[in-house]
């Protein structure tokens, strides 16, 4: 394509040649941190690089990502493992995904004098508050241990220039125009009727019987595709005892790997996410979307989720129906209004896709501390 440099030749202009990529992570709950580490492993392969993914539960990937990918080794990250480790190449890179720590262990196998210093990085959590621009990229010396003397860097992914961008394949573009709408939900086993689309992947959120109430009485015929997991039983919980379901039916959906989640995203008039990584795929579905935020015992996710709503330029409708929905407000849930919250939705990704992506970013970023 024209105006475009191959992303090898890119790299080598960064001052990042095809390097090997250890990135560890911590499965805590909810897949999230194994989604986003998957994504950031498979885009640096697909770049030509190495990547070993070292994760304490890779029981996931089995739907997450079914078909592996090449330039992409899964390692048990245990303490069995690290004799493994110490009998191949040392990685250039090592990230630590959200606040996992490496063993002592492991660190003095990065921190051996007798080999080059691999660029260590903190990869931290996604939030469009303003902390994200003042933190980003500073250092965090390492004042004891097998790796004192080193020095870790913060990498926050974020919706400014001033962060580390978000994660977005080369492809997306090119997969996403070409996406067959009608040939996926066959696929499904979805034989539309006319009826409007709507996705729920969720947590427990306070409105979301009074959501479910609001579509079975709403003026138009609906469909809910409800993502395996937390938020389809409790869906299932809160419909158990009813019968007639009136404008409202159901689809029951297994797990998707990440590639379907994407099509079931791009198939949906709205939808509804969660947490991290399924947050960034629905800015770039460009669809309408509310968030359910990953609630926090000290109330974090108030400040966080309204200085996402600032960045997404969200009109009130918008704005009220997400503070009801993560139950912040004790206020109906206002009505769905797509139109508004489409264009919203649609003119952040192109705020964003104005910014370079995170591995880009990234290889900007590991060129300037090699």
């Amino acid at each position: 394509m024209r105006g475009y440099l191959p992303w090898r030749v890119l790299w080598t202009i960064l001052g990042v040649n095809s390097g090997r990529w250890d990135i560890f992570c911590k499965v805590i709950d909810n897949h999230g941190d194994i989604g986003v580490c998957w994504r950031l492993s498979a885009d640096l392969a697909a770049r030509g690089h190495q990547v070993r993914l070292w994760v304490d539960d890779a029981s996931a990937l089995d739907w997450m990502a079914p078909r592996g990918c090449a330039g992409v080794q899964v390692l048990a990250w245990s303490a069995a493992t690290l004799a493994h480790l110490q009998t191949t190449a040392r990685a250039d890179v090592v990230i630590e995904a959200f606040g996992c720590e490496l063993e002592a262990d492991w660190v003095a196998h990065y921190a051996d004098p007798a080999q080059r210093a691999a660029v260590w990085i903190n990869l931290e959590y996604l939030s469009a508050q303003a902390y994200v621009e003042r933190c980003h990229g500073l250092p965090s010396p390492v004042l004891h241990g097998p790796g004192k003397g080193l020095a870790k860097h913060f990498f926050y992914p974020g919706f400014t220039a001033a962060t580390g961008g978000l994660l977005r394949e080369v492809d997306l573009a090119q997969r996403q125009s070409a996406f067959d709408r009608q040939a996926w939900l066959a696929q499904q086993g979805i034989d539309l009727a006319g009826e409007r689309l709507i996705s729920l992947f969720c947590y427990e959120p306070p409105a979301l019987g009074a959501l479910l109430e609001q579509l079975m009485a709403g003026p138009q015929r609906t469909r809910l595709l409800l993502c395996s997991g937390r938020g389809q039983a409790a869906a299932r919980a809160l419909l158990r005892q009813r019968s007639d379901l009136g404008q409202l039916a159901l689809t029951w959906l297994d797990p998707l790997s990440q590639r379907d989640y994407d099509h079931l995203l791009w198939a949906c008039d709205l939808n509804f996410v969660r947490g991290e990584d399924s947050l960034v795929r629905a800015l770039w579905a460009a669809k309408p979307f509310v968030w359910n935020i990953y609630p926090q015992h000290d109330q974090a996710h108030q400040a966080k989720l309204e200085a996402f709503l600032d960045m997404l330029q969200a009109p009130p409708s918008l704005r009220q129906f997400h503070q009801a929905w993560n139950g912040l407000t004790c206020a109906p849930l206002p009505s769905l209004d797509l139109d508004a919250w489409g264009e919203s939705a649609r003119a952040a990704r192109h705020r964003l896709l104005q910014q370079p992506e995170l591995v880009q970013r990234l290889a900007q970023f590991v060129g300037k501390n090699s």
